[in-house]
C-alpha cells in the first residue's frame, strides 16, 4: 500500500507539471519554476527532447522543496509553515479542522502543522490521499477534542449505510501523518450484545508512516481502525468495547493505556492479516490494559492474525483463555498470538489457549523495538 501511494503521488506530480510547469504545488515561497522564454525551444526539437527538458525541470522543482518524498528521513518534525484552528472567530486562521485541510494544495509535499486550539470540534474530518506530510497538534488530549457520531448503519448522502470504513470521525488517507495531544472520539454509545451495524470508528488510518503521540481514541465498538500501513502509537489512550483496535496494519503501540468499557464480553484486538506473506500485525510494548467486563486479548479476524503483548500490565478483566478463533478452528493453526514478560492478575499464561505462545527472548526480539515497523527509517524525534 505504501509503495502504491508513493508511486501514485510522484506520477501525479509529474503529470501536472508536464501539463503546466508553472503551477505551484504548495504554499512554500520561492519554489515556482521560472517561465521558459518564448523562443527557448527550436522548431526542430523532437518530442523526446521536449519531454526530457520538462522532466528535468520537474526534478529541479522537486529538489528545491525543503521537504520532499525523496528526503523521508528529514521531513518529520520541522514544519514548513503552521496553520491555526480556533473555535472563536478571529483567534485562528480557521474555525474547523476540515477547513484548514481543505486550504492545502491538491498535492502537498511539505510538512504542514495544523495547531488546533483548545475546544470541542464537532465535525467529521477527512484527509485525502495526496495531502501528505500533515501534523495535527492539539492543546492537550483532554483540552482538544474532535468528535462525531456516525456508525456503520448511519445513512450517507446517497441513502446507503456508511459501513464501518465510512463511519470514522477522523479519516487519514495520506502518508507521513502525525497527530499530537488530541482526542479523536466517536460518540456512538456502547452497543447491546449482538447488536448489528453499531461499529463506530473514532479514527481510521489508511496510509503508511503515521505516528501518534499523547493522543486519545475514544469510542465503543471498533474505535481505532488501524487499517493499512506502518504506524507508531506512543503514550496514547485507547478506549472501547469490542474489537476496538482492529485492521491489517503493521503497528507498534508503546507505553499506551488500553481501557475496555465492555458491558459483558469484549475483545481488545481484531487483527486482519489474511496471508502468511503479509508483513502486518500489532505489537504492544510496555502498555497497560484495564477496564470492565470480560476481555479477550484478541479475536482472529484474519486467518493469519498476528498480535504480541510484551512487558504489558494486564488487569483481572482478561479472560484466562486470552484469545478467540472467530469460530473457525482452522485459524488456530495459522495465527500468531504471543506474550512476553507481561505482568498483572490477567497476565497469567497457565490458562491460555494452546495455540498462543509464551515467547522466548529470541522470538520476542523482532516485536519489541521500532525495527518492527521499520521505525528507525521514518520516525524522527526532537
Amino acid at each position: 500500500m505504501s509503495n502504491l501511494h508513493y508511486i501514485s503521488s510522484v506520477f501525479l506530480v509529474l503529470l501536472i507539471l508536464l501539463q503546466n510547469p508553472n503551477t505551484t504545488l504548495c504554499h512554500t515561497k520561492g519554489i515556482r519554476p521560472k517561465r521558459s522564454p518564448k523562443n527557448g525551444l527550436t522548431v526542430n526539437m523532437t518530442q523526446v527532447q521536449n519531454s526530457q527538458q520538462q522532466f528535468m525541470k520537474w526534478v529541479k522543482f522537486v529538489g528545491s522543496l525543503r521537504h520532499s518524498v525523496f528526503k523521508t528521513a528529514k521531513n518529520k518534525l520541522f514544519p514548513s509553515y503552521t496553520l491555526h484552528v480556533a473555535k472563536k472567530h478571529g483567534a485562528g486562521d480557521f474555525t474547523t479542522i476540515q477547513g484548514a485541510i481543505d486550504s492545502l494544495p491538491f498535492i502537498n509535499l511539505v510538512r504542514v502543522v495544523i495547531k488546533v486550539h483548545e475546544g470541542v470540534y464537532t465535525e467529521k474530518v477527512n484527509i485525502p490521499p495526496l495531502k501528505g506530510f500533515i501534523t495535527i497538534e492539539g492543546a492537550g488530549a483532554d483540552k482538544t477534542i474532535v468528535q462525531w457520531g456516525d456508525s456503520a448503519q448511519t445513512r450517507g448522502p446517497r441513502g446507503q449505510p456508511l459501513g464501518t470504513y465510512g463511519s470514522a470521525t477522523f479519516a487519514v488517507n495520506s502518508a507521513y501523518f502525525i497527530a499530537k495531544n488530541i482526542t479523536f472520539k466517536n460518540k456512538t454509545p456502547v452497543p447491546a450484545p449482538g447488536a448489528v451495524g453499531k461499529q463506530a470508528v473514532a479514527l481510521r488510518i489508511s496510509a503508511d508512516n503515521a505516528a501518534f503521540y499523547g493522543c486519545k481514541f475514544v469510542g465503543a465498538q471498533d474505535t481505532l481502525y488501524d487499517h493499512v500501513g506502518r504506524h507508531y502509537y506512543k503514550d496514547c489512550y485507547i478506549e472501547g468495547s469490542v474489537d476496538f483496535i482492529f485492521g491489517n496494519a503493521l503497528s507498534l503501540f508503546e507505553g499506551c493505556h488500553v481501557h475496555a468499557i465492555a458491558q459483558y464480553t469484549g475483545a481488545l484486538t481484531a487483527q486482519g492479516r489474511s496471508s502468511l506473506l503479509e508483513d502486518t500485525g500489532f505489537s504492544f510494548v510496555h502498555c497497560k490494559v484495564t477496564g470492565s467486563g470480560a476481555l479477550y486479548l484478541g479475536r482472529a479476524w484474519g486467518p493469519f492474525s498476528r498480535v504480541v503483548f510484551a512487558y504489558t500490565y494486564m488487569d483481572n478483566i482478561i479472560i484466562p483463555r486470552g484469545w478467540y478463533n472467530w469460530g473457525d478452528p482452522n485459524r488456530e493453526m495459522t495465527v500468531f498470538y504471543g506474550q512476553y514478560k507481561c505482568t498483572g492478575p490477567g497476565a497469567g499464561y497457565a490458562g491460555r489457549v494452546s495455540w498462543s505462545r509464551e515467547l522466548t527472548d529470541e522470538e520476542a526480539k523482532p516485536f519489541i523495538s521500532l525495527s518492527f515497523i521499520d521505525g528507525f527509517e521514518w520516525i524522527k524525534f526532537k
